[in-house]
């Protein structure tokens, strides 16, 4: 997701151990938790719990994200499925990694073996600096180890976990589906899939690839495959059965809340590369009319919008707006809600909630959502037993 997170890999990251004792027992000893694992098959889906928690990125707000550690932690806390994105080595491997650009969530920087490969690389449209993951082997990417990439997050575990494959996250999710007697599922990104295609390194073939082999491709399957461009939807809809979800995405807010739609955050980027005059003459927001709604309906299950396009916050002060009726709206057309990113962190809650995430989660889960993408995925939890409890 792009919306509030941009990368700023022109910046040299800076990182120390700033995590406390007390913090850091309880990860490891989650982590214990998390590692348990028995024999047996997968655990059948089942009906799904809902609203569910999606553990973006794993438990991103307290580990290093994508590692598989964050995605550990967050099936200990609860979580119904991790969020891996997926980026390709230059020798053709899924990894997780936010972006392709690898800079701000590992310390490639740090390694002097490496440093003849940082260079500049346009990605969707926007020129970066930094290193990319499609200019290392998977063994490369072996050596390198992830880092926190929110200053204002626990930095202790920076350098300790290693940079998953996708089929190791599979491995992981699987092993504690059993152990646990619980379905858990993985939420998978396809990440500038436009961007990878120019390459040579198409990642929708390796992804239903990647399924297949778990026996993970159908109907049924624990997943979700979600992204920004239609095309990648379309192009998986078109290799596998499983769940495909259209993410909605906006530059910004202003200071009245109205959304703002700047490159390269306005459109789906391969609406950007078709040349295509119509698709030229939308933006993201079209996905949020019924027209756009109806479109997504004919490729995808479900809607991943930026929350902003449910409940919208001023620019600077981030007092909050009326709800719009984009829930109810996508419901009728057929489609699930899954809005992002829900952060506990203070500078990231709009001042109404007072610093209080769980009224942020109580607030659109009473919207109806049928999930929330979550960096805490306990803080979601906490208020899902609450909006059991009393869904008024």
């Amino acid at each position: 997701m792009l919306a509030s997170s941009g990368i700023q890999a022109t910046i040299k990251p800076t990182w120390r151990p700033r995590i406390g004792v007390r913090a850091r027992r309880t990860v490891v000893v989650l982590l214990g938790l998390a590692g348990a694992s028995c024999a047996g098959g997968d655990v059948p889906r089942g009906e799904e719990r809902t609203p569910l928690v999606i553990a973006h990125r794993g438990a991103s707000g307290y580990l290093p994200e994508h590692t598989l550690e964050a995605y550990a932690l967050a099936i200990a806390l609860g979580a119904d499925y991790v969020e891996p994105d997926v980026v390709m080595t230059r020798d053709g491997h899924l990894i997780a990694r936010h972006e392709p650009n690898i800079t701000n969530t590992t310390d490639v920087w740090h390694r002097p073996e490496f440093a003849s490969r940082r260079r500049s690389a346009v990605v969707d449209g926007v020129t970066e600096e930094g290193w990319f993951a499609s200019d290392f082997t998977l063994a490369e990417i072996g050596t390198v180890r992830a880092v926190q990439a929110f200053a204002e997050r626990a930095q202790g575990f920076n350098g300790r976990f290693a940079i998953p494959t996708l089929t190791a996250v599979i491995e992981l999710v699987r092993r504690e589906s059993r152990a646990r007697g619980r379905a858990i599922g993985i939420y998978v990104e396809v990440k500038h899939p436009t961007y990878h295609r120019a390459l040579g390194l198409p990642l929708e073939p390796a992804l239903a690839g990647v399924l297949r082999s778990a026996g993970w491709d159908g109907r049924d399957a624990p997943v979700f495959v979600q992204s920004f461009e239609p095309s990648a939807l379309a192009a998986v809809r078109a290799l596998t059965g499983v769940r495909l979800v259209q993410l909605v995405d906006a530059s910004g807010v202003g200071p009245d809340g109205a959304l703002q739609f700047d490159p390269p955050a306005d459109r789906p980027y391969d609406w950007t590369a078709s040349g295509d005059s119509v698709l030229l003459a939308r933006r993201y927001d079209f996905f949020a009319t019924d027209e756009g709604l109806r479109e997504i309906r004919r490729y995808a299950d479900g809607i991943g919008p930026w929350k902003r396009y449910i409940v919208s916050a001023e620019a600077g002060d981030r007092r909050l707006g009326p709800p719009t009726d984009l829930v109810a709206r996508a419901h009728a057309a057929g489609l699930v809600v899954h809005p992002w990113t829900f952060r506990s962190d203070r500078t990231r809650l709009a001042a109404d909630y007072d610093g209080q995430a769980v009224r942020e989660y109580l607030q659109f889960y009473r919207l109806g959502v049928d999930g929330v993408f979550t960096d805490f995925p306990d803080a979601a939890l906490t208020a899902r037993a609450l909006f059991q409890l009393s869904p008024d």
